[in-house]
């Protein structure tokens, strides 16, 4: 089969790789792409927000199925699009694509159809005073732009008064219009896991638990990020953990969706915190979290594209899973100075073909072209996945090849993978 990958950074740099090898595969095109991907696809030309000039490229080139990694292009309608004309789309509707859009949507959701997460208030800029009442009462709080927002829409304080002047900063525009409503929810205490759940509107079959890491720096300290790496498999995941996830939280979702008629195709990502073997929800996201697909698929041994074309045909076929977690991955960010804040790109990148091996893979993200020199383009620049028998060795693996990468104003934290020892 043909197959048209929509997206550009590190997660779709990881799925392209991982449609490549898979033996169901045949062309492989990338829309936009970087530079590390198109050494293993091809350059589709298109604008990804045209979807009929994206429709008439599938149906041009023979593709049979588009994989959406970014989640805009769902919240847009891109899967609706595509599928009135007959392209097969692993990616929600718009309308399920409103679990990750909104998070006062989500948040509706599991109280209606009873999936485990925490308590919560949605407020917009006239309900301030209600808003603050509730801080004051329930704190500590988490701050949750209502859309998207990169992954960065949230905020956790360290006092009920830094919430209140939070909460004044969303209003105003921090997040831009992603908060003009915000969800304030309870602060859940607990080890956090991600499990991605490949549905085909009624079945599903999960893939290795990772853990991500959040914060900008060492000892989960500074800003969030979008990820500034993850590990996988995640052993506080245990499998009663994902027994429990499966039951209450994933099965839920599918039927919730089917009900409303938006049967769910595509990865549910169910961001979870888990505390005495029980989870609730932290998120959802309609799609392949970033990094965490980095860890994930690098350990997954599977025919990719048999998968992901049975599921978004609506007939799942789990045969073409071999092992979830064959062993162990670690994906280490390297990222610009000033991430998740401003920070300067344009620097030539050293090293990358020295640090990849048969156990090191790296992932480029915010990456462009320059004069057939591949420079830094963005705030995440590269994930740089170590493969292992088991967790430390992948970790040492990873770190070895950060260690052979330069560019200038470049960081990375040091302690990635280490809650899973």
């Amino acid at each position: 089969m043909n197959i048209l990958v929509i997206g550009g950074g590190g997660r779709e740099h990881a799925i392209t790789h991982a449609l490549a090898v898979s033996e169901s595969a045949g062309d492989i095109y990338v829309a936009p792409g970087n530079p590390g991907i198109l050494t293993i696809a091809k350059k589709a030309d298109i604008d990804i927000n045209n979807f009929n000039a994206v429709a008439q490229f599938c149906k041009a080139n023979d593709i049979t199925l588009v994989v959406v990694g970014p989640e805009q292009p769902l919240a847009d309608g891109m899967a609706d699009a595509l599928t009135k004309q007959g392209i097969f789309v692993f990616g929600p509707m718009q309308k399920a694509a409103m679990l990750e859009a909104s998070k006062g949507f989500a948040k509706d959701f599991m109280a209606k159809y009873k999936i485990p997460t925490a308590a919560y208030e949605t407020f917009d800029a006239t309900q301030k005073t209600q808003a603050i009442d509730f801080i004051k009462a329930n704190f500590p709080v988490v701050l949750k732009a209502d859309g998207l927002a990169g992954g960065k829409g949230v905020l956790i304080p360290e006092t009920a008064d830094e919430a209140i002047s939070q909460l004044d900063e969303m209003f105003g525009g921090m997040f831009g219009s992603a908060s003009e409503r915000i969800v304030i929810e309870e602060f859940m205490e607990g080890e956090e896991a991600s499990v991605f759940a490949i549905c085909d509107g009624k079945d599903f079959v999960t893939l290795a638990p990772s853990q991500d890491h959040k914060r900008a720096f060492d000892g989960d300290l500074g800003l969030n990020t979008g990820g500034m790496g993850a590990y996988a498999p995640a052993k506080v995941a245990t499998d009663e953990v994902i027994a429990i996830a499966h039951k209450d939280i994933i099965a839920p979702v599918l039927e919730g969706m089917k009900s409303e008629g938006s049967p769910y195709i595509g990865c549910l990502y169910a961001g979870l915190m888990i505390k005495d073997g029980n989870p609730r929800v932290v998120e959802f996201n309609v799609r392949f979290g970033d990094p965490e697909t980095q860890a994930v698929l690098a350990i997954l041994d599977a025919d990719f594209a048999g998968l992901l074309d049975s599921a978004a045909k609506g007939k799942l076929d789990k045969s073409t899973i071999r092992s979830v977690a064959s062993k162990s991955a670690c994906c280490v960010v390297m990222a610009s100075e000033g991430y998740p804040g401003k920070c300067e790109s344009g620097f030539e990148i050293n090293g990358i073909e020295e640090a990849s091996n048969d156990n090191l893979i790296v992932y480029q993200a915010g990456t462009k072209d320059a004069n057939g020199k591949v420079v830094s383009n963005g705030g995440r620049v590269l994930g740089v996945t170590g493969l292992g028998s088991n967790l430390q060795e992948a970790i040492d693996k990873a770190y070895i090849g950060v260690k052979k990468i330069d560019f200038n104003n470049h960081f990375y934290r040091n302690d990635i993978g280490k809650k899973g020892l």
